[in-house]
C-alpha cells in the first residue's frame, strides 16, 4: 500500500480517523468506530473492517467475538479528508453490540432517549454469559 494513499487522509491528533459504517443494500447507517493507519491498512489487505479500539488500546476486528463481521464493499473519504465510510455487507444483520441492526437505535423523544428498535439477539446470546 503506498503511503500516498495514507497520507492523503488528515488524521486527528491522536492519529485516528472516524469511520462511519453502511449497510451496502439497505443504505442503513450501522456504527460510528475509530481507525489508525495500521487498521486502515489491515482493512484495505484483509477487505473485512478492523477498527482502532480506544478502550482496549488495540486493533479490533468487528465481529472477533460475536461473528458479526462487516465485509468491506467499498471505502470513501469525505471531501475534508478527514472521515471514512465503508460501504459495508453486515454479517447476521446485526453490527451493534446490543444485538441491534444499527448502533443508532435510540430516539430522542419528550427529553428523554428511547429505544425504538428492538434487540434481535441478547447480548447473552451473542457473547454468552459475563
Amino acid at each position: 500500500m503506498s503511503e500516498s494513499l495514507l497520507g492523503a487522509i488528515n488524521w486527528n491528533a491522536d492519529g485516528l480517523i472516524p469511520v462511519v459504517a453502511q449497510e451496502q443494500k439497505s443504505g442503513r447507517v450501522l456504527m460510528l468506530a475509530w481507525m489508525n493507519r495500521e487498521a486502515m491498512a489491515a482493512t484495505i489487505r484483509e477487505g473485512y473492517a478492523i477498527y482502532w479500539s480506544r478502550s482496549r488500546r488495540r486493533l479490533w476486528r468487528k465481529g472477533e467475538e460475536s461473528g458479526h463481521i462487516q465485509r468491506v464493499r467499498e471505502i470513501r473519504l469525505d471531501c475534508d479528508n478527514d472521515t471514512l465510510l465503508l460501504i459495508v455487507e453486515q454479517v447476521g444483520g446485526i453490527a451493534c453490540h446490543t444485538g441491534r441492526e444499527s448502533c443508532f437505535f435510540q430516539r430522542l423523544q419528550d427529553d428523554r432517549w428511547v429505544a425504538v428498535e428492538p434487540a434481535l439477539k441478547s447480548p447473552e446470546e451473542i457473547y454468552g454469559k459475563r
